[in-house]
């Protein structure tokens, strides 16, 4: 099942387009794709009998065409989390000892934005990191291993825009603030659920620069901490709220790790792509 955000509206990809939710269930669930995660399981539920009668009912289309904005999947999460130094090759390039406790900081929710969404950039140097992003579903506090998945509504795709010299100001650093500027948190283009998977614990990821080079690209089965052992660590401490995200972590190829390094520039278009999820397409513009 694929879940999106089109112009505001909660909508349900199928074979030909998408469906608006609101018209499709008669108002049984509202146009807000936030309200989704109010009952997740009755929102699933409903979606998955609704596609398998596969209706064809015109009203209740909704056309994403050129001039549709394709917001964030979960606009307004009360939590986002995010993971740093979760790859081993990424913590090579660090320089950096493999840690022992997942890195969690938070990426503030006013730096959310979605797919084909310019990104306008700040002063400064600002890299790419190509996250595979956990949503939550239902309740979450003291997971198991065993089931930690079952906590998961689906995946989306993500960017965890950074600027770095914000980020690195010392003498403790600002990791938040460096990563929440507006749009530094891009997701999407869906939210995809689970069944739709073979193996959730090994996908492709990685970003691009259009009519460019491929700037990173791994699997998720190389995490030092998996999606089980995060949502463990994470819920052991807080609560996992239904909607909230997490921000799995990034692999080698940060600009700010190269030698010569690399950032972004206005005119680049960043492409960031999850297996089986989708691709992320955000025009980066000057101040």
């Amino acid at each position: 099942m694929r879940v999106a955000n089109i112009d505001g509206r909660l909508a349900l990809g199928r074979a030909d387009g998408y469906l608006d939710v609101a018209g499709a269930s008669g108002g049984r669930f509202g146009p807000d794709p936030q309200a989704a995660f109010a009952d997740w399981d009755a929102f699933a539920r409903w979606a998955q009998e609704y596609l398998a009668a596969a209706p064809d009912d015109p009203a209740t289309s909704l056309d994403p065409g050129a001039g549709a904005v394709r917001g964030a999947p979960v606009p307004r999460p009360a939590q986002v989390f995010a993971i740093g130094l979760n790859y081993r090759d990424h913590v090579a390039e660090a320089g950096l000892q493999i840690p022992e406790e997942p890195a969690v900081f938070t990426k503030f929710p006013t730096s959310l934005t979605g797919h084909g969404q310019s990104v306008t950039l700040p002063e400064g140097l600002v890299d790419w990191e190509a996250e595979l992003v956990l949503v939550i579903g239902r309740h979450c506090h003291r997971a198991t291993r065993a089931n930690a998945w079952s906590h998961v509504a689906g995946l989306t795709v993500g960017q965890d825009l950074s600027e770095r010299r914000l980020q690195l100001t010392g003498p403790a650093p600002q990791f938040s603030l460096g990563k929440s500027y507006p749009g530094f948190a891009p997701t999407g283009p869906e939210l995809v659920t689970l069944d739709e998977f073979a193996d959730p614990d090994d996908l492709e990821l990685g970003c691009m620069l259009e009519g460019g080079e491929v700037l990173q690209k791994s699997r998720t089965s190389n995490m030092i901490f998996d999606v089980p052992e995060l949502i463990v660590r994470l819920s052991a401490v807080c609560p996992l709220l239904p909607g909230d995200l997490v921000f799995t972590g990034t692999p080698a190829g940060v600009g700010g790790a190269r030698t010569p390094q690399k950032f972004l520039a206005p005119g680049d278009i960043l492409i960031t792509w999850v297996e089986g999820v989708g691709t992320l397409r955000n025009p980066m513009r000057g101040s």
